[in-house]
């Protein structure tokens, strides 16, 4: 068992990646890669543009005798998912991630690895560093602000790009082309509430929900996955009618793109209704236990004792918020007509905050790979929000790329696939978001594929990258640019 990254081949990207494990790149605070990348780009004497959102591509002159091939992008994102366990402490605007190499697999120490998409720039930037390569004139795309609304891609500056193929980097699935991507918007419903004394004679506790899954919001939609705002939803909602419950506090998930993992709440019953609701607990967590006993095993729920707090939320409004949290729907809308075992329409309750003393906000994600269906879905869960007097904002939302088999970006990489492994790759779309959809919408002559390496539990700190399968992305990488014409 190896013990380090760099003691792991392909030498060239294990490197850079280990290099890119250590420098924080929290979204939209991506400056330290930013200056990291500059710097490569100068130390190598290499050209590069950088547009007023803060991407950045690097440019390498082709290989002598190849200066009239196709131009090629490689495209990847700087940022990560800033996921850790609870129990863990780390400052990702500060620390090195933690990595340890174990039974094939690279992952961190209790946080999100950030192969997403660092494996990608690592392949980018050994390509650049490389003397030995084959290839056509290249520019390496690095974006920003990937995971957290697409900023870099909807920013991107109209002359940052003149290739004609561009290679998506930020795939996660060895052996799988990808050749479509869902688009998305988020919705988001704020209620607004008082702060109210706490009743007398009320004892008050904490509930914990840890030890879900999570994952990718678009990948991991579809595996049935327990959602931690869902599940604390149910327990909040009924004790709240057979107890006479008054919330405190709730904070369950952080990003919209993950499926949330670990919630909490802050509550108080009656101190004549204490046994009654403990009870009720443990038959609860039996209960949510044994429904995802296949898909979360490791599902914990614990409940302590709390002091009192300075105040709880009026009782409408707690009353509209977990009736909203309980009808909000959530996981796998509508599966695709046109590919198979392809989500197709899907929706992540993926945050529930306290943004301020008088407000609560309850952030959603919805995809589609068909731009009417994310319009309804989006519109289904504003009536909710509506209908239980929340202030609802929409964001932008970003479009799909929509899937060309006649792609001759995708022939090349199949026959080099085939070449290499003698098997066909699978050609698929993916219900995940990518930055493809825009960068066609900006550049519509883009011919566009998407590969990479294998990596499980993305988004999370279970997130896990696949070694063998960073030899096979490598080798594909370079035997497609060096047959591109």
């Amino acid at each position: 068992m190896k013990s380090s990254l760099t003691d792991l081949t392909p030498t060239a990207i294990w490197h850079f990646f280990d290099e890119i494990t250590r420098i924080p790149r929290p979204s939209k605070k991506e400056e330290k890669m930013i200056a990291y990348l500059i710097d490569f780009a100068q130390q190598r004497g290499l050209s590069y543009r950088q547009d007023s959102t803060g991407n950045v591509v690097i440019l390498k002159a082709a290989t002598p005798g190849l200066e009239n091939r196709p131009k090629v992008v490689l495209q990847s994102h700087m940022d990560m998912v800033t996921e850790k366990n609870n129990d863990v402490l780390f400052d990702f605007e500060q620390d090195a991630i933690r990595t340890r190499v174990k039974e094939g697999w690279v992952k961190a120490e209790g946080t999100t690895l950030g192969a997403d998409c660092g494996i990608g720039m690592a392949a980018a930037l050994a390509v650049l560093d490389a003397t030995d390569l084959a290839h056509g004139p290249l520019e390496c795309l690095f974006t920003v602000d990937e995971e957290s609304g697409l900023t870099g891609a909807f920013g991107l500056g109209d002359d940052m790009l003149t290739g004609h193929y561009l290679i998506n980097l930020d795939s996660e699935d060895e052996g799988e082309l990808f050749i479509g991507c869902a688009g998305g918007v988020d919705t988001l419903g704020t209620f607004t509430y008082q702060p109210e004394p706490v009743p007398a004679h009320y004892a008050f506790f904490r509930i914990d929900l840890q030890g879900l899954l999570g994952g990718h919001s678009g990948d991991d939609i579809n595996k049935g996955r327990g959602n931690s705002n869902k599940l604390l939803t149910r327990f909040l909602r009924h004790a709240t009618q057979a107890f006479l419950l008054r919330l405190s506090h709730f904070d369950g998930g952080n990003l919209r793109n993950a499926i949330p993992r670990e919630a909490s709440a802050i509550f108080g019953v009656p101190a004549s209704s204490v046994a009654d609701m403990k009870a009720y607990f443990d038959r609860y967590v039996a209960e949510i236990r044994a429904e995802f006993h296949l898909t979360e095993p490791g599902l914990t729920a614990s409940l302590r004792e709390m002091p009192t707090p300075t105040a709880v939320i009026d009782l409408p409004t707690q009353t509209a918020v977990l009736n909203a949290l309980c009808a909000l729907p959530n996981g796998v809308l509508a599966m695709s007509q046109a590919i198979e075992h392809l989500v197709e329409t899907s929706t992540n309750l993926a945050s529930v905050k306290f943004t301020d003393p008088h407000h609560i906000t309850v952030t959603t994600s919805q995809r589609s790979s068909v731009e009417s269906a994310k319009v309804e879905a989006a519109s289904s869960i504003e009536a909710v929000f509506e209908l239980a007097g929340a202030q609802v904002l929409h964001s932008d939302g970003y479009p799909g790329w929509a899937p060309n088999p006649d792609s001759p970006l995708l022939a090349v990489t199949c026959a080099s696939y085939e070449r290499l492994f003698g098997v066909a790759p699978q050609v698929k779309a993916i219900h995940a978001g990518l930055e493809c959809g825009l960068f066609l919408e900006k550049f519509p002559d883009l011919d566009m594929v998407s590969f990479g390496p294998t990596l499980r539990g993305v988004h999370s700190p279970d997130e896990k990258l696949e070694i063998a399968s960073v030899d096979k992305f490598w080798k594909l990488l370079v035997d497609v640019l060096a047959h591109l014409q």
